[in-house]
C-alpha cells in the first residue's frame, strides 16, 4: 500500500482519475492537474475540504512548475471516449505526445516514479484473440480513431525510448481495457453509460452493427487495484489490466434492460469505421507476475453503476 507519499495525478478529474484520487488520498497527499477538456471539476468536489488535496487547472502540453516534489506521477491525461477525442483529435495527439514528454522530464527532474495509463486501443481491431502484450496491433493510422490509438502507441514508444536514454527513469505502463463504474459521465458515448441512461429514461437502446462485437468490462475498483499492484511491483510493463470475461454488446444491452426493469427496445445502427470487433485481454502476465486478477463480476458491478446513474 502506498502511504505518506506526495502524488501528482494528471487527468485526475476524469472518471478513472477521480476514483484513483479517492483511493490514494486516504493515506497520501494528492495534487490533480487537469485542463478540464473532458474531465469535470464536479468529480473532485468531495476532495476539496481535505487538506492533503490540491487541484491545479493545467494543460500538460505546458510544463508543470511546482514547488512540490512528487514521489509518484500518474499520467491519465487524455480524452478516452470516442465522442471526446474525435471532437479534439489534434489536442488528443499532442496531449499524448508533448504532455507525456513534459511529465517524463518532471519525473527525471524529481526522481519520481512515472505511471502511464495506456489503453487496449493500442491493439486496434485485433487479428489475434485474446490480446497479449506482445501483440503489435492492427491500427488504422489515418482513421478517425487514430488520434487516440496512435497517440497512446506513440506515448508508449516515447516512454520506453526515454528510458533507454535516461537510465534513471523508473516507469510503469498499464494497458487499460473497458472500465466502468460509478462516476462515469453519462454523455461520454461509451456503451455502458449509453445503455444505462437510455434504459432508465425508457428510450430505445442503440446498438451499432448487429451487436456481435465483444467487450470485456472491468469494474473501476478492480482496475485501480491493478494500477497500484503494478506500481508496487518491479514489473515495468506494458501490462494488460482488464477483465477477461467477454460479452457481446447485445448481451450487455439485454442484461441492462433486465436489471433496470426497462421497457426500452433495441434498435440497430451502422457500425462506425474501425470499431474493434473483439476485445478481450490476456491477463496471464498480471496473474503470474502481479498475482492480480479482477474480482467483481459484471452483474455485481452493474448494480452499483446503475444505482449511481439512478
Amino acid at each position: 500500500m502506498i502511504k505518506n507519499k506526495t502524488i501528482l495525478i494528471a487527468g485526475g478529474a476524469g472518471f478513472i482519475g477521480a476514483n484513483l484520487v479517492r483511493r490514494l488520498l486516504k493515506h497520501n497527499t494528492v495534487t490533480v492537474a487537469d485542463n478540464l477538456s473532458s474531465g469535470k471539476i464536479q468529480n473532485l468536489n468531495e476532495f476539496f475540504e481535505n487538506k492533503r488535496f490540491q487541484f491545479i487547472q493545467h494543460d500538460i502540453r505546458e510544463p508543470i512548475e511546482s514547488n512540490q516534489n512528487f514521489d509518484y506521477i500518474f499520467n491519465l491525461a487524455s480524452p478516452a471516449s470516442p465522442i471526446f477525442y474525435k471532437s479534439m483529435p489534434v489536442d488528443t495527439l499532442l496531449t499524448n505526445a508533448v504532455g507525456t514528454y513534459n511529465l517524463l522530464n518532471l519525473a527525471i527532474k524529481q526522481n519520481s516514479l512515472y505511471f502511464h495509463a495506456s489503453t487496449s486501443e493500442v491493439y486496434g481491431d485485433p487479428l489475434i484473440h485474446p490480446q497479449v502484450e506482445s501483440y503489435w496491433g492492427n491500427v488504422n493510422p489515418i482513421g478517425d480513431r487514430a488520434c487516440y490509438d496512435e497517440g497512446k502507441r506513440f506515448a508508449e514508444a516515447l516512454i520506453t525510448s526515454y528510458a533507454r536514454v535516461n537510465k534513471n527513469l523508473n516507469y510503469r505502463i498499464v494497458r487499460i481495457f473497458n472500465t466502468y463504474g460509478p462516476g462515469m459521465d453519462k454523455g461520454d458515448g461509451r456503451v455502458i453509460p449509453n445503455f444505462i441512461t437510455q434504459a432508465l429514461d425508457g428510450k430505445d437502446i442503440t446498438i451499432y452493427g448487429k451487436g456481435e462485437q465483444t467487450r470485456s468490462f472491468c469494474y473501476v475498483e478492480d482496475t485501480i487495484g491493478g494500477f497500484l499492484t503494478l506500481v508496487e511491483s518491479k514489473l515495468l510493463g506494458p501490462v494488460n489490466i482488464g477483465n477477461p470475461v467477454e460479452h457481446t454488446v447485445l448481451q450487455l444491452a439485454e442484461l441492462i434492460i433486465k436489471m433496470t426493469k426497462s421497457n426500452s427496445k433495441i434498435i440497430y445502427q451502422v457500425l462506425p469505421e474501425n470499431d474493434p470487433k473483439k476485445r478481450k485481454p490476456d491477463i496471464t502476465l498480471a496473474k503470474n507476475k502481479l498475482k492480480w486478477e479482477p474480482k467483481i463480476a459484471l452483474e455485481k458491478g452493474l448494480v452499483e453503476t446503475i444505482k449511481w446513474f439512478s
